[in-house]
């Protein structure tokens, strides 16, 4: 049996805690896998970023390299210079490397008897300074968003400035992401400006998480800082998975109680099969004890008229006339007890059931008798209206003996409710102190009632007004009554305004348990 705090309980509610529990272990499977795809996520944003500023890297470090070999190639570069200062008094290019180096636009070239291009005079003159200053190459003439610079190498007798274009730079035979449909965004940053290598996603900012990546090129002479974003939306999520966890927790939630509910069933099975085992014992016990009651004088004047009968016979010689006599009186002795088997009028008192009376919750006992018969509530559409009065006070009764007459109450109320329509069908249970020191148990239905003519006999053995019927249900329960001192009894019958007051009404009225030092 459950507990009896479980029992008052809506059975809606003892499956709370089982659903909540299940809502828990789903949620926390989804969290775990949500966190384990963003950590793929992130993991392979983080190695993309990294491949892409090595490549990028390499790319910038080889126009450093570029530049240094132009200087080693200086005194020959000089001497050219110098001859075509006759010719034509300005800087001259090297048209051979852009053809080497599709990234690589242009070749400047300034000598000490040269200028750089007038629209350029300024910043190159500018960045020249800065790489004599810091000893490497500087950029000049920036513009990121067209992805074009220069990469000035300040130089004695001649300097060099190479006109690249950042868009031939980028390695997209090696490149490790789709660049049309990746969702990381690969810019170059400098100075507030910004060189899209790759678009990714075209809004950046919505999503449930971010992941950003900056780091300056490998090369001082062209300081960009390479920035990558990825913005995880909620489509990447691993929803597919998280529905296949809910559906596989569910299954197991619900499988556990149906489990749970088979466990209740076949205590609850259990429980009437042993309150029915106790009533055909109590059946049994009022039946062999009315029968041995009954029995018993018809039987001794039966033993009394054939031994009699029999010292007669033995004279001699033998008195036949009286021996006769003897013999019909045993005759009608037995036919008389013929008579009491066949009709017994009334069942003999139990053993006195008041000295395993203890102080009971009559709530809790009605309760419990409520749930053991669920099914058969359930079955015929009836929800039972219980009301229970405030601070009422523990019952002194046998326990079984209680359950075994609200059962049988019960049963006759939910036998007489099947003979009117579903929509009609009432159960009410009422408890409330009746008078000094008793508390009344009211159980009434809305059945058709109970005939007039049978109302002052239905205590009585065998009486039934069901077909089908025993007789014996209301009597054991009267008897089970009495033996711990209550009193069991059916209410007047009302005069019915209406079908809603029709029916019958068995009032269980119980003595209060006397007070305890405990209590």
């Amino acid at each position: 049996m459950l507990p009896a705090w479980r029992r008052l309980l809506p059975q809606h509610a003892l499956h709370l805690p089982s659903l909540l529990l299940w809502v828990t272990v789903a949620c926390i499977g989804c969290g775990w896998l949500v966190v384990d795809r963003l950590q793929q996520l992130h993991a392979a944003f983080e190695t993309d970023a990294r491949i892409v500023h090595r490549l990028l890297s390499q790319r910038v470090v080889q126009h450093d390299a570029i530049m240094a070999t132009l200087a080693l190639l200086q005194p020959a570069a000089a001497a050219a210079a110098a001859a075509a200062d006759s010719l034509h008094n300005a800087a001259s290019p090297l048209p051979r490397l852009p053809s080497v180096y599709p990234q690589i636009l242009a070749v400047l070239q300034r000598s000490a008897h040269s200028d750089w291009p007038p629209a350029l005079q300024a910043e190159l003159t500018a960045a020249e300074a800065t790489s004599r200053r810091t000893g490497h190459a500087a950029m000049a003439g920036l513009n990121l968003p067209a992805g074009r610079y220069y990469l000035v190498l300040a130089g004695t007798p001649a300097s060099y400035a190479l006109h690249i274009d950042l868009r031939t730079t980028i390695p997209t035979d090696e490149w490790p992401m789709d660049m049309a449909a990746s969702p990381v965004r690969v810019t170059l940053e400098h100075g507030g400006t910004a060189f899209v290598v790759q678009p990714g996603q075209a809004d950046q900012g919505s999503g449930i998480r971010t992941y950003d990546f900056h780091k300056l090129l490998a090369a001082a002479s062209q300081p960009l800082d390479v920035v990558a974003r990825r913005t995880v939306g909620l489509h990447e999520l691993p929803w597919w998975r998280m529905l296949g966890w809910c559906l596989l927790t569910a299954a197991l939630w619900a499988a556990g109680r149906a489990l749970w509910r088979q466990r209740v069933a076949r205590q609850r099975a259990e429980e009437l099969l042993r309150l029915g085992q106790v009533a055909r014992l109590n059946t049994l016990g009022e039946l062999a004890a009315g029968m041995a009651h009954e029995l018993n004088q018809p039987l001794t004047a039966l033993l009394s008229s054939t031994q009699a009968a029999q010292r007669l016979l033995a004279d001699d010689p033998p008195d036949l006339d009286t021996a006769q006599t003897a013999m019909a009186r045993a005759v009608e002795q037995a036919r008389r007890a013929s008579t009491v088997v066949g009709r017994l009028r009334r069942l003999v008192e139990r053993p006195d059931l008041a000295g395993q009376a203890q102080p009971l919750a009559l709530p809790t006992a009605v309760q419990d008798v409520l749930h053991l018969l669920e099914p058969e509530l359930a079955q015929r559409g009836v929800v039972p209206e219980v009301l229970a009065a405030a601070d009422l006070p523990p019952v002194l009764a046998e326990p079984v003996a209680l359950q075994q007459i609200i059962h049988n109450l019960l049963m006759n109320a939910l036998q007489a409710l099947e003979q009117v329509p579903p929509a009609e069908r009432r159960l009410h249970l009422a408890m409330a102190q009746a008078g000094a020191g008793q508390v009344a148990l009211s159980v009434r239905d809305h059945g058709p009632g109970i005939p007039p003519e049978a109302r002052q006999h239905l205590f009585e053995p065998f009486y039934t007004t069901r077909n089908g019927g025993l007789g014996l249900g209301l009597t054991l329960c009267e008897s089970l009554a009495q033996a711990m001192g209550a009193q069991l009894s059916l209410a007047p019958e009302a005069t019915p305004s209406s079908t809603a007051q029709r029916g019958a009404e068995f009032v269980l009225t119980l003595n209060v348990a006397p007070p305890t030092d405990d209590r």
